[in-house]
């Protein structure tokens, strides 16, 4: 059922170890909500026109790192040379470095996919399509209870771009009631999608 088609992976490496390093290293609950993503993405891209193998693909790496020690994900920073606001942040900091291993460990040279992995949990200027279809894999599998979350689910499979920005918007709520800072990333997809959507009605 599944194919890589041409997405180039190095020798040896497969969809089953990638699920073996899975099953090591994750969390029971933290497998749950990577299976759920990827079930999810799936069923978006088939939805939306893209090739469901590279959103499977992305949903197994988009959370690989998320449960690892922060001291080691500083390490993975500064050894890949990200910017040092990762430091002490696993949140922000997971996808950017999961970005980096599956291009240097497992061969993975297609430059949306990695995108889509590295901007999960923020989003990006620009997203495209595969991208958009993981930020919402993530905000609306299964597993997901919050308000709001059928809205979001429902629109998911009908406009991309107003999904994304309902996600966002609850993201950016969330974020400023804790008092955290905004990555700017987020600010800077946000703005996007919604110059892309008034334009339309121009």
């Amino acid at each position: 059922m599944f194919k890589w088609y041409n997405i180039i992976l190095m020798e040896n490496t497969s969809k089953e170890k990638i699920i073996e390093y899975l099953e090591n290293v994750l969390s029971e609950k933290r497998k749950r909500h990577t299976y759920s993503v990827a079930s999810e993405a799936v069923s978006l891209a088939q939805c939306h026109n893209v090739p469901p193998e590279k959103a499977e693909l992305a949903a197994l790496f988009h959370d690989m790192y998320r449960g690892t020690q922060i001291e080691i994900l500083d390490n993975y920073v500064r050894s890949f040379n990200l910017d040092s606001s990762y430091l002490g942040n696993s949140n922000l900091a997971h996808g950017k470095i999961a970005g980096v291993i599956m291009e240097q460990d497992y061969g993975i040279q297609d430059r949306d996919i990695i995108n889509a992995v590295a901007f999960h949990t923020t989003g990006r200027e620009g997203m495209s399509d595969l991208e958009k279809i993981l930020y919402l894999a993530d905000a609306i599998e299964p597993g997901r209870k919050y308000p709001g979350v059928e809205e979001i689910r429902k629109l998911a499979y009908v406009n991309l771009n107003q999904a994304c920005l309902k996600a966002m918007n609850r993201s950016v709520d969330y974020i400023r009631s804790r008092g955290l800072k905004l990555d700017r990333d987020t600010i800077r997809a946000k703005n996007f999608l919604m110059e892309q959507e008034r334009m339309k009605y121009e």
